[in-house]
C-alpha cells in the first residue's frame, strides 16, 4: 500500500495528487472487498470438496500471512510484542472464529445462503459500535441496514428452505459474523502494526496457528487424502490465498484505518449479488427480475449507510491521509 504523510509545507499540486491517490486507493479497496470477497464463497465450496474445511482455512491463512509477513519484513517491518498480542486477538476474532466457522459451515449450507447470513455483519457492527460509542445510530443508516437486509433476502428467497438448511451451519455462520464484527470494533483500539502490510500479516499468522491446532484436535489432518485432492479444490484454495486473503484482506485492513467500520462492512451486501452473477456466468443460471430488484435495494442500502455516516459529525466516513502508514 502507498504511504501517506500529511504535511502543511508541501505545494498545492502535490497535495492534490496525494489526495487523489488516497481516494483512488479507497475506491480500489472497496471494489476488491465487493467483488473478490463476493467470489470467495464459491471458491470455499470448491476447496472444501476434497480438503477438510479447517485444514483449508489454516493453509489459506498460513500461506497468505507468510507471504505478507516476508514482504513487510523486507520493507523494514519489525513487530513488537504488543503487536503480536493485538494480532492474536484480532486473528482469533477474524480468522479462527470468523473464517473458521464460515469454512466449516459451508459443508452444510450453500454458498449463497452463507453470503446472505454474513450480510448481518453491518447490523452487528452498528449495534456493537453504538455500545462502545464508535458508531452513531441515526434514521438514515438504520434505514440502510433494513433496506440492505431486504435486498439480500429478495436475492436468496427462492433458495432459502428451512427444511433443507442445516440450522447448525446457519448458526455457525452467524457466530462467525458476530465475531468478525467484534474484531472490526476492537481492532482500532489495539496496538496493531502501523505498517499496512504487517497489519494484515500478523493477525493472519496468529489466526492460522489457532486454526492448525483446531484442525489437529478435531482430527481433520488425519482425514486428508492428499493424493485424492481434486484440481478444483487446489484452484479454489489458491484463489482464496492470493485474492481472498493477500489482496483483499490487505485492502480491508487499510480501509479499517481510513473509513467507518459500518461503511467498510457494506461489502457484505454486495457479495451475494456477485455470487449470483457468478452462478449465471459459470453455471448458466438465469438472471431474473428478482436479481434486478435485489441489486437496486443493495445499492440503495450502501448509499444510505454512506450518507448516514456523513450525518454524524463525530464520525467521518473516510478520513484524509494524516499519517505515515509505513512506519513499523
Amino acid at each position: 500500500m502507498t504511504s501517506y504523510m500529511a504535511t502543511m509545507t508541501k505545494p498545492a499540486m502535490p497535495l492534490l495528487r496525494r489526495d487523489s491517490s488516497h481516494r483512488l486507493w479507497i475506491v480500489l479497496s472497496f471494489l476488491s472487498t465487493y467483488l473478490i470477497w463476493g467470489s470467495t464463497y464459491l471458491a470455499i465450496r470448491y476447496a472444501i470438496e476434497t480438503i477438510p474445511p479447517l485444514v483449508t482455512v489454516a493453509i489459506r491463512h498460513s500461506l497468505a500471512g507468510g507471504v505478507l509477513f516476508i514482504w513487510a519484513w523486507k520493507r523494514g517491518f519489525r513487530p513488537t510484542t504488543r503487536n503480536w498480542v493485538a494480532g492474536a486477538i484480532v486473528g482469533a476474532l477474524f480468522f479462527f472464529i470468523g473464517h473458521g466457522s464460515l469454512h466449516w459451515a459451508e459443508q452444510y449450507v450453500t454458498s449463497g445462503l452463507a453470503a446472505l447470513l454474513i450480510a448481518t455483519e453491518p447490523m452487528f457492527i452498528l449495534l456493537l459500535g453504538s455500545l462502545t460509542g464508535k458508531e452513531k445510530i441515526n434514521w438514515m443508516n438504520s434505514l440502510g441496514l433494513v433496506v440492505g437486509l431486504a435486498g439480500v433476502a429478495i436475492l436468496s428467497a427462492e433458495g432459502l428452505s428451512l427444511h433443507a438448511s442445516n440450522w447448525i451451519g446457519m448458526g455457525a455462520v452467524l457466530l462467525g459474523s458476530l465475531a468478525w464484527s467484534a474484531g472490526v470494533i476492537v481492532s482500532p483500539k489495539l496496538p496493531m502494526p502501523q505498517d499496512s502490510i504487517g497489519r494484515a500479516a500478523v493477525p493472519l499468522l496468529c489466526g492460522a496457528v489457532m486454526l492448525h491446532v483446531a484442525a489437529l484436535l478435531t482430527g481433520e489432518y488425519h482425514q486428508v487424502k492428499w493424493h485424492a485432492v481434486s484440481m478444483k479444490s487446489w484452484l479454489g484454495l489458491g484463489y482464496l490465498v492470493v485474492f481472498g486473503s493477500i489482496v483483499t484482506f490487505t485492502a480491508y485492513s487499510w480501509l479499517l484505518e481510513h473509513c467507518s467500520p459500518t461503511l467498510v462492512a457494506t461489502h457484505t451486501y454486495a457479495n451475494p449479488v456477485v455470487a449470483v452473477l457468478l452462478g449465471w456466468w459459470l453455471a448458466g443460471e438465469p438472471v431474473s427480475m428478482r436479481l434486478a430488484l435485489s441489486t437496486s435495494a443493495i445499492l440503495a442500502a450502501i448509499l444510505l449507510i454512506q450518507r448516514g455516516e456523513r450525518v454524524n459529525p463525530e464520525v467521518r466516513p473516510c478520513s484524509e491521509p494524516v499519517r505515515d502508514s509505513s512506519a513499523a
